[in-house]
């Protein structure tokens, strides 16, 4: 009997959510009457909550190690739900945990990496292959062959608000604040934005509250750039990257959802490898230097691709 009630884990981060679109997709479309719940966290509940891959949100609360009572509610959440099939495309120690969690008694056909799990995904290779193929081959060992194309059309933002030019170009100079060697330096970021603002195209800053003192050092070189930074949502993002001419940044989870819509220049130091997670859009360039301070801003002015400074049609 085909699974009737699927759940699929997926907790973070956004560039790995991101990158699971197409993924989603293929359980959709492989499971098409199916009700499917997505167990993911928090900061993504309300935006997925209206993608079309997903009959309902259930948010996990990650409890931590010595959290029992926050251990024994995810684990009537994943029993109560009495689902049939799993979908673990987290795969990683904690949602393996959650497959043990089920014990004792009955547990669902399970697709992951978990020890004893129904449905695993023994490829060998599977640690040296990009995320996206990574998962496309998990769900390929569960019996889903065909791979689906990422779909954001669901993502709708409110961009009028910000009353922005129309020839714009995206900046993501920011990065996870634990892993600084993820970023090109300000100094290169506020250089670039002032020859974008020469070809005609105005730098847009994009990025975490967090992350406005970056904006401020390129608004200092370049007075046209708009910052954003802390004012966006994630849907805002896709609609950003709809109106972009191209955006350029650094290996960080909101260039995950950027280049699935738009021309995307991502730089890449030692601390991250493209072979594994690099972005994967319509048109994606990749720069890696082994130290990003060592990458000038004439090497990326010259992956721009023309139609980023030609004049709008």
């Amino acid at each position: 009997m085909a699974p009737r009630r699927i759940l699929v884990i997926k907790l973070g981060a956004l560039g790995n959510v991101v990158q699971s679109f197409g993924p989603f997709a293929s359980i959709r479309r492989h499971h098409a009457g199916a009700h499917i719940t997505l167990l993911t966290t928090a900061p993504y509940a309300d935006w997925l909550a209206v993608a079309p891959w997903f009959d309902a949100i259930t948010i996990d609360q990650r409890p931590e190690w010595w959290d029992v009572s926050g251990w024994l509610a995810l684990r009537h959440t994943l029993i109560a739900g009495r689902f049939d099939r799993i979908y673990d495309l987290q795969t990683s120690g904690r949602s393996c945990r959650y497959f043990h969690l089920m014990l004792p008694g009955r547990r669902p056909d399970w697709s992951g990496i978990a020890l004893g799990c129904s449905l695993p995904d023994s490829d060998p290779n599977r640690d040296r292959l990009h995320d996206v193929d990574r998962q496309f081959g998990q769900l390929r060992a569960a019996g889903i062959d065909r791979r689906e194309p990422p779909d954001l059309t669901w993502s709708r933002g409110d961009i009028a608000r910000f009353a922005l030019p129309q020839e714009i170009a995206l900046l993501v100079p920011g990065s996870s604040a634990h892993r600084l060697a993820k970023r090109w330096p300000a100094e290169h970021y506020a250089a670039l934005a002032a020859a974008l603002s020469q070809h005609g195209l105005t730098p847009v800053v994009v990025g975490s509250t967090a992350e406005h003192r970056l904006a401020e050092q390129i608004r200092a070189a370049s007075p046209a750039a708009i910052d954003l930074t802390g004012r966006t949502r994630l849907a805002d993002l896709t609609d950003l990257a709809n109106a972009a001419r191209v955006a350029i940044g650094n290996d960080t989870g909101p260039m995950h959802l950027i280049a699935a819509a738009c021309r995307s220049i991502v730089l890449f130091s030692h601390d991250s490898d493209p072979a594994l997670c690099a972005p994967r859009g319509p048109s994606v360039a990749i720069l890696r230097r082994h130290d990003l301070a060592s990458l000038d801003v004439p090497a990326v002015l010259q992956l721009l691709p023309e139609t980023a400074t030609a004049p709008a049609a």
